[in-house]
């Protein structure tokens, strides 16, 4: 039997049947490959997923502050479409703690207070990420989303996993909606709820400890519905305990369909906050489901599609839009046990969804008790959870800029809108990126040693002292792109290097540009400039190994024609050759460097190496 991770090629496609062979065009090639082993696995796979979504999609739901049947049901139908349509045979899409701590965030402000608009703006909010993800698909726009860095992922989860707990606590004390602590105990502690919620809390950590690989979430569940029945029972405490605040009607994981834009007229006012938040939400779950794609990817050695996987991202939400469900994305809580469980094909996620039915129906009476303050034990739990602190520790040690970028983006999801905050992560990313960029690297090369076959090496820093330099013959190698926010740091660095030549006599630059990448036209015209300077001072510019795109576009300025092409060398050696017999004969009789093979022909030289 194949292993789970890894997609085995069939060689026996010209035999399926003409059904399954249009299926596999559509759905990808591991409709190939199902079979009864792989059935058996993937439905294993799924009632796993089912049994840990469970929980979670109602914890999730309340996050968001929105009715337990919509996380249910986002963990149905939406599931099974991003399964389906995705690329990944191993990532599940589902409710999530960042996408519904975002939205959450988001329903607040637009709402203003009118409870009977969270639904419909919920609805439309996830219709419009839908909408914008399938777009971005269409458009082969898909990789846009490697944009959101690691760094930025990191601080937004950690910051919203301060904000969950933040919420969390309140929901211990028996607050509603999206209290603060200070709100919860200015209303009054609620000593069941608390006590309900600390049992709840007590279980799910000791699971986690010592169950970690186990339902342990459910099994705190059953037990917040166990200990909330018993307390709302007239006198079965002995307390005279108010009940806790619970779930309350049976919650149903069946879509149910409805029109998105029932308060459209109601709605309208608000169209551009609500595409701002949906850029936002859609920013942050496509680099979610980006980021465990790969993450699977790399275990499974399964390539991934960034297009593909938008599509299915979109069309899971725009099931989720119209099927009364809330945003969904990939969902690493699940997509790695799914992974362990043995999970072959996305047919698992299609089995997780139909279990999710099954469990929901026969146990709907016992979810109605589910008490929130046990809702609450849990988020606490995944906020915990999600500070994935190791992480933390090796960006610390490993890029300190890259820490600055975290710890930015988790300050602004603490303190701004969520939707400003992964603006303000992505926006220091790039000013982090084109910092570095802006500053290529310049570095002078030279021989350690006379032995014969020496390479060339950088000589900047050199270990044991400097090292010798022709004194008319300066050689520069170019790392990186020469453009308009680099033009500055290169001029400088150039303007320095002439500089120090004109005392040392090195009027000449041979820039070894392989590792130049590209060029603008302010690139362009520093070059020139340099050309200009150079021969001013009766020296020259040469080129090594200009890359194509390069060349191209110094003969469109006409650069490479004021320059000469025989000032352009595709070696080194030839390079060399030719610019040492234009040296300065009257230097090379007092110099006593004698760097290149060929100084043993230059006035002076008593004796010959090789290079």
């Amino acid at each position: 039997m194949a292993d789970a991770t890894t997609p085995r090629n069939s060689t026996q496609t010209g035999s399926l049947h003409p059904l399954r062979q249009g299926l596999a065009t559509w759905l990808g090639p591991w409709v190939r490959e199902v079979d009864a082993g792989s059935l058996r696995a993937d439905l294993l796979a799924g009632l796993l997923g089912a049994v840990l979504v469970l929980p979670q999609a109602i914890a999730f739901a309340a996050l968001a502050g929105l009715p337990p049947a919509m996380g249910l049901a986002a963990a149905v139908l939406p599931c099974a479409v991003a399964a389906l349509a995705g690329s990944s045979r191993q990532v599940v899409s589902g409710p999530t703690n960042a996408t519904s701590l975002a939205l959450g965030a988001m329903l607040v402000p637009l709402a203003a207070g009118d409870a009977s608009l969270v639904v419909p703006l919920a609805l439309t909010l996830t219709l419009f990420v839908g909408l914008m993800q399938l777009a971005l698909a269409l458009a082969r726009l898909g990789s846009l989303a490697n944009f959101i860095s690691p760094s930025v992922m990191l601080g937004f989860t950690s910051g919203a996993a301060g904000l969950i707990g933040w919420y969390a606590l309140a929901g211990l004390m028996g607050a509603t909606g999206r209290a603060s602590p200070w709100q919860a105990l200015a209303t009054g502690v609620s000593v069941s709820a608390l006590a309900v919620g600390g049992l709840t809390l007590v279980v799910a950590v000791a699971g986690r400890l010592w169950w970690r690989r186990g339902p342990h979430m459910l099994l705190a569940l059953l037990v917040a519905i166990g200990a909330c029945w018993w307390v709302s029972q007239p006198g079965a405490s002995g307390l005279a305990w108010p009940a806790p605040l619970r779930v309350g009607s049976p919650p149903s994981a069946w879509p149910i369909w409805q029109w998105p834009f029932a308060e459209a007229s109601r709605l309208a006012p608000l169209l551009p906050q609500i595409l701002a938040a949906a850029l936002a939400l859609t920013v942050v779950a496509l680099g979610q489901s980006m980021a465990i794609a790969k993450v699977l990817g790399a275990r499974t050695g399964q390539v991934v599609d960034a297009n593909r996987e938008c599509l299915g991202q979109g069309l899971a939400n725009l099931s989720a839009g119209f099927g009364s469900a809330l945003v969904v994305c990939g969902s690493l809580n699940r997509s790695l046990p799914n992974l362990e469980a043995g999970a072959r094909t996305p047919l698992a996620g299609v089995a997780a969804a139909l279990w999710l039915l099954l469990l929901v129906a026969l146990a709907g009476p016992l979810l109605a008790w589910i008490p929130m303050a046990g809702v609450s034990a849990l988020l606490g739990v995944v906020a915990w959870a999600l500070v994935d602190r190791p992480a933390w520790a090796r960006v610390w040690r490993l890029d300190r800029s890259e820490f600055g970028i975290a710890l930015t983006t988790a300050v602004a999801t603490l303190t701004l809108r969520l939707e400003v905050a992964v603006l303000v992560g992505v926006m220091c990313s790039l000013v982090v990126y084109l910092q570095r960029m802006a500053k290529p690297a310049l570095r002078s090369m030279g021989f350690d040693s006379q032995r014969i076959g020496r390479p060339f090496v950088v000589i900047d820093g050199a270990p044991g002292g400097t090292l010798p330099e022709c004194p008319q013959l300066k050689l520069l190698r170019m790392e990186g792109s020469v453009w308009f926010g680099a033009v500055s740091h290169v001029a400088e660095h150039l303007r320095a290097q002439r500089g120090s030549g004109a005392s040392l006599g090195q009027r000449h630059l041979l820039v070894m540009a392989k590792s130049m990448n590209s060029i603008d036209l302010a690139g362009a015209d520093l070059w020139d400039n340099e050309r200009i300077k150079r021969r001013e001072a009766g020296g020259d510019l040469y080129f090594h190994r200009p890359r194509p795109q390069v060349l191209a576009l110094w003969h469109r300025t006409g650069f490479l024609q004021r320059l000469g092409a025989d000032r352009v060398f595709p070696d080194k050696h030839s390079a060399i050759a030719s610019i040492v017999s234009r040296l300065d004969e009257s230097v090379c009789a007092n110099c006593t460097v004698r760097l290149f093979d060929e100084c043993s022909t230059r006035p002076g030289a008593p004796w010959s190496h090789s290079i």
